[in-house]
């Protein structure tokens, strides 16, 4: 079974923040996101974009996977920064304030005339419309492979209040896990604002986890082993998975109709799930 690349932990950094950037190179994440949008002030753009890109070049990030975030489509930066991503190599670009399917395609032609045809996109849904249109976003262009819920811009747009446990926005998170599942895209959960709060960002990982998102975007470097706990296989899980396909295929090779594993029926659907999760687990493992 084929699993996408870990993005247990997707850390967002300064883009013009240079010794941040150096400091990534020994940090546990799976992404690195160089930010030009929120992180990078107005009068900071040409420096962070600069240093984006020699970041990416010089490398030395290990098996970290590098994304540079651009502008929104709606300010004078974004079409600079599309130019700096074409022709620096890195793995994936970050849309943010994506409401539909045409700034996809927008992006996606920027980049075809930048002379870029593999650079992968990323969608931020961050706004009640984006919610809406998630399906229309999942399905905007073959180059789209991952959704991230941009959970405090879309807590203002709908005038929500932030509360332990997330009520107002768990529909429009399960509304963006299911469009991300329907279509085979990354989803990724939005982050935790207060980076010194280990047990609150742990029950959101949780949570996140357990809604079916693959990682979380974080904004700190203490957030990152939580993270990455939270959203990759543990010993004994992989354990019992390998123990729940030997058991089933013990079943099957009786000739017996059903298996039995932990006291509870189990079928193919659990197979898979566990093969999955050994999937990943052997993605982490490969990317270390």
């Amino acid at each position: 079974m084929i699993v996408s690349r870990p993005r247990r932990s997707v850390l967002f950094m300064p883009a013009s923040n240079e010794r941040a950037l150096e400091k990534a190179k020994t940090l546990p994440c799976d992404t690195i996101v160089f930010d030009l949008e929120d992180a990078t002030a107005p009068d900071k753009k040409d420096l962070g974009r600069a240093l984006a890109v020699a970041a990416v070049k010089a490398g030395g990030y290990g098996k970290r996977e590098l994304v540079i975030r651009i502008n929104g489509l709606d300010t004078d930066w974004w079409q600079e920064d599309i130019a700096a991503v074409a022709e620096c190599g890195a793995a994936a670009i970050i849309v943010p304030k994506v409401e539909g399917a045409l700034a996809v395609q927008q992006v996606e032609a920027a980049l075809v005339k930048a002379g870029d045809t593999e650079t992968v996109i990323w969608a931020m849904l961050e706004t009640a419309k984006a919610i809406l249109k998630a399906e229309d976003v999942a399905t905007a262009s073959p180059r789209l492979e991952c959704l991230l819920v941009g959970t405090n811009d879309l807590t203002k747009d709908i005038r929500a209040e932030r509360v332990p446990g997330r009520a107002p926005v768990l529909v429009a998170l399960a509304t963006a896990v299911l469009a991300a599942r329907a279509y085979g895209h990354t989803v990724l959960d939005g982050v935790y604002n207060n980076f010194r709060d280990a047990e609150g960002l742990q029950a959101e990982c949780d949570q996140g986890r357990a809604m079916g998102f693959d990682g979380k975007s974080l904004i700190h470097p203490l957030q990152i082993d939580i993270a990455n706990e939270a959203f990759g296989p543990s010993a004994s899980s992989c354990a019992e998975a390998r123990a729940l396909i030997s058991a089933f295929e013990e079943a099957a090779a009786a000739g017996k109709g059903v298996a039995v594993f932990g006291g509870k029926m189990i079928e193919e659907l659990h197979v898979l799930e566990a093969k999955r999760l050994l999937a990943v687990a052997a993605a982490i493992e490969g990317n270390a």
